[in-house]
């Protein structure tokens, strides 16, 4: 981020390279519509690009980025609301299912009751597992990123994680010793 922000175009591609991935997915993840996640990344990264000159040396940059990102998406829903199409599933599945047949289908129907219980979840609980267990950002980041406080972030993973675990009890009984 350093070297954009000090005017190397090179900079860009690594930076998009990096990170686009990742918030990629957490548009897939929160309007379920590639196109429309094709389009909020990109929007994302031109608010990167307006804003880069606020980013501050030695700052983690995940946290900015999905910072930026949850605004973006924020303003989306208040524009649009919820999306309604199927997510990619074999995205979902992961890309060692597709090694074994077998498992490919065990994994793809474990991924799908996955993707439903969150589904389930209320919007301000999805999002929030999403930030913490597949962008790993820690509560205080979170609560940044979506304008909450870090309480506030903790208390909506407490209660979402906790509706998962009773969603998919029977999962993690399989998985169990």
């Amino acid at each position: 981020m350093e070297a954009y922000v000090a005017g190397d175009a090179r900079a860009f591609e690594r930076l998009f390279r990096a990170v686009g991935p990742s918030l990629h997915a957490f548009f897939v993840r929160s309007v379920r519509q590639g196109a429309v996640a094709d389009d909020l990344l990109q929007t994302t990264f031109l608010k990167l690009h307006a804003a880069r000159a606020t980013w501050r040396r030695g700052e983690r940059l995940r946290p900015w980025l999905f910072t930026i990102a949850g605004r973006v998406r924020v303003d989306w829903l208040r524009r649009n609301g919820r999306a309604e199409e199927a997510v990619d599933e074999e995205a979902l599945a992961g890309p060692e299912s597709r090694d074994d047949p077998g498992g490919a289908v065990l994994a793809q129907e474990r991924a799908e009751r996955v993707r439903l219980a969150l589904e389930r979840l209320p919007e301000p609980q999805r999002v929030v597992v999403h930030l913490h267990r597949f962008e790993e950002l820690g509560f205080a980041e979170i609560g940044r990123a979506l304008g909450i406080s870090e309480g506030a972030a903790k208390l909506r993973a407490f209660r979402a994680y906790g509706e998962l675990r009773r969603l998919l009890a029977d999962l993690v009984a399989e998985d169990a010793p």
